[in-house]
């Protein structure tokens, strides 16, 4: 069973549940050393080209796959081959594997891989180095790696982090700078900073500039600030949202500064599978509002096929405010 992403892991101070916070601290510790060791005793494969790792130093939900999504679409419009790598999460085909949309389902290679595979060639591969290998045997001039700033398997020629820039309402991306589950840091933050070479700083569309406080904690990186932009405007007419991804609520807002007439939304957790009593209760509010069903991309990679015909997937895509530094970033890499 899935579980929905704790509200207070996003608190920085006088964070809530102090309690279950301080049962949970010894789990932390236990996750913080273990990802620590992992990281020490590997020895990164080199797969003969070059891997861009996209990021977190925290759980899901920052914008992550957006930021892969635009710089295959960067990459391959110089008419570099860039290829994606992707773990796969949620899939059940160990890989390594080319995912083709119209062969396979979300269940087999996961909901982003087979979102992102309609722009570029993605391949899954629950053991990233053979991955990567897979792909530099199939032409892949560059990688560009979903996820995996945690995984040392692979030798990394750029690591970019994404950070979500909302600090509104009390909200802090990094919350209490608990690791996990007693917080939602991956790893200790000085830890995983260290590790990166650049931070893309991930706005919402609505707030203009980033929070000082953020970017001081940033000091030292180079921080890329980037919005989620809709690529279309959301359906007209009153709509019933949903999604599952790791900051449901962040779509909600998404949606409503976009000027979609949202009547309810419904979160659930990320990756979360579709079920036919799911979808009958959301078309069943969507029908009491006089509404249509909207969600993600992601989320409707998921949704049976039978179903797809009656949610609209609201696209969006990734934008750098500043491009010339992100060419920066990239230049070393292309050269090479």
């Amino acid at each position: 069973m899935k579980l929905p992403t704790p509200r207070w892991w996003y608190v920085r101070e006088n964070v809530p549940a102090p309690v279950t916070r301080a049962l949970l601290k010894p789990l932390s510790w236990i996750w913080a050393w273990a990802t620590a060791r992992r990281i020490a005793k590997a020895v990164p494969v080199d797969p003969g080209v070059p891997v861009i790792c996209v990021g977190n130093l925290t759980a899901g939900g920052v914008g992550k796959t957006p930021v892969v999504r635009e710089l295959l679409r960067r990459l391959r419009a110089r008419g570099i081959e860039a290829q994606g790598l992707s773990r796969g999460y949620g899939g059940t085909l160990p890989g390594p594997l080319l995912v083709h949309p119209e062969s396979y389902s979300a269940a087999e290679v996961g909901d982003e891989p087979l979102m992102m595979a309609a722009d570029a060639p993605i391949w899954i591969a629950r053991d990233r180095a053979a991955g990567a290998k897979a792909a530099a045997g199939h032409g892949a001039q560059v990688l560009v790696m979903d996820d995996g700033h945690q995984n040392p398997s692979l030798k990394k020629a750029l690591s970019l982090v994404v950070v979500d820039g909302e600090t509104r309402n009390g909200e802090w991306p990094l919350g209490d700078g608990s690791v996990f589950p007693a917080g939602p840091l991956r790893e200790p933050l000085k830890v995983g900073l260290a590790r990166a070479d650049a931070v893309v700083l991930m706005m919402p569309d609505d707030l203009e500039t980033p929070d000082p406080d953020l970017l001081a904690v940033f000091a030292g990186k180079p921080v890329l600030v980037a919005r989620v932009k809709p690529a279309a405007a959301p359906p007209s007419g009153p709509q019933m949202g949903f999604a599952g991804i790791g900051k449901p609520w962040k779509v909600e807002r998404a949606l409503k500064a976009a000027g979609c007439d949202l009547k309810d939304f419904a979160g659930f957790p990320d990756h979360a599978a579709y079920d036919e009593r799911t979808l009958k209760i959301l078309a069943a509010q969507a029908e009491a509002h006089d509404a249509g069903l909207v969600t993600t991309e992601k989320d409707w990679a998921r949704l049976p096929p039978a179903w797809r015909d009656r949610v609209t997937a609201w696209p969006v895509r990734c934008v750098f405010e500043d491009e010339a530094a992100l060419d920066a970033l990239l230049a070393p890499l292309l050269k090479a």
